[in-house]
């Protein structure tokens, strides 16, 4: 029988999705890793995958030059689905890989051993790889050094977390903000004292990386951090809660000026000309959604979402404008 983690894509994705990772820059960590597989087990391609729902993403990866495939055509989504070890000695004989645009087509992978990364919660979101070009069966020292290594990528995939700082914008990560979100809701059932929490969102940010590329995009949630920071006050919490979104804490906040100090910020993003590399400029705008802390919140996520139906509210609004939520 399957094991029921194994079986659970949703979940899977979903544990994916909390380590906040898919899409992010190079990091040491994980570059030193498929070097150091690469040259000890002397393959030419090693990869640190994450299978996303209809892709695999390389979080980091030596012999490939593309930073993802579909999901459909790769080995990892086989690999994940099992706690071994996936082997494969020569795709050529495996009915699975030996019509594979992989294996046929560059990089003409022919053999494969596969360590899936492993969550905490029990959910494969990844695979440690290292493929060759040629048939090659891969010994049990090999195997036993790789999974060594994923242990390591697992570990750190974890610790990004703990950290208090984006790496790209300098804000808060996701976990940091939610701390200081839970100390500011704990504050205000003990002393009544006013809050409120500000989501943004970057008005159609998939078309300036699609237009502009990645490194374009980065710049442009770099600027953006930039501009908050200076718009916000030094008693003010801003994070960076995944992609393109981002929040605020304004503590000793009420709505009405909430509402205000997200459009100071809101009208700051609009009129700042965003510089990109290679010397374009480009205007962006934001939506934003305001949601004061009221009596009738029980967690932090019921917070969340209330400023998130708000976001949403504002970009079915037409985008660059901001949303408060009503009092209980």
């Amino acid at each position: 029988m399957v094991e029921q983690k194994l079986a659970d894509d949703e979940g899977r994705l979903s544990a994916l999705r909390r380590l906040d990772v898919m899409d992010t820059g190079p990091e040491e960590p994980f570059e030193k890793i498929v070097t150091l597989v690469r040259t000890v087990l002397a393959v030419p391609i090693a990869t640190v995958t994450l299978v996303d729902r209809h892709r695999q993403w390389f979080k980091a990866q030596r012999g490939l030059d593309v930073p993802e495939t579909p999901r459909s055509i790769s080995f990892c989504t086989h690999t994940i689905r099992q706690r071994d070890p996936l082997i494969v000695e020569d795709a050529h004989l495996d009915q699975r890989f030996a019509d594979n645009p992989l294996v046929l087509g560059a990089p003409r992978i022919r053999s494969y051993a596969g360590i899936p990364l492993r969550t905490p919660e029990g959910y494969n979101v990844g695979s440690l790889c290292a493929m060759d070009n040629k048939p090659r069966r891969f010994s049990p020292a090999d195997i036993a050094i790789l999974s060594n290594f994923a242990n390591i990528v697992s570990d750190e995939l974890e610790l990004r977390l703990i950290a208090q700082s984006d790496y790209l914008t300098g804000a808060l990560t996701r976990r940091g903000f939610e701390e200081q979100a839970k100390r500011e809701l704990a504050r205000h059932s003990r002393y009544g004292r006013p809050s409120a929490l500000v989501m943004i969102d970057v008005d159609h940010f998939k078309s300036v990386n699609d237009s502009h590329g990645h490194p374009a995009g980065d710049e442009v949630l770099r600027q953006l951090a930039d501009i908050s920071l200076d718009t916000l006050r030094p008693s003010d919490a801003f994070g960076r809660l995944g992609g393109e979104e981002f929040a605020v804490l304004l503590p000793e906040t009420g709505g009405a000026d909430a509402l205000a100090a997200a459009e100071r910020l809101r009208q700051a993003v609009e009129a700042h000309s965003f510089d990109l590399p290679g010397g374009t400029r480009l205007k962006i705008t934001a939506s934003l959604g305001v949601a004061s802390v009221s009596p009738g919140l029980a967690s932090v996520g019921d917070w969340f979402a209330r400023a998130d139906a708000m976001l949403y509210e504002a970009k079915n609004g037409g985008r660059n404008c901001s949303r408060l939520a009503l009092q209980d």
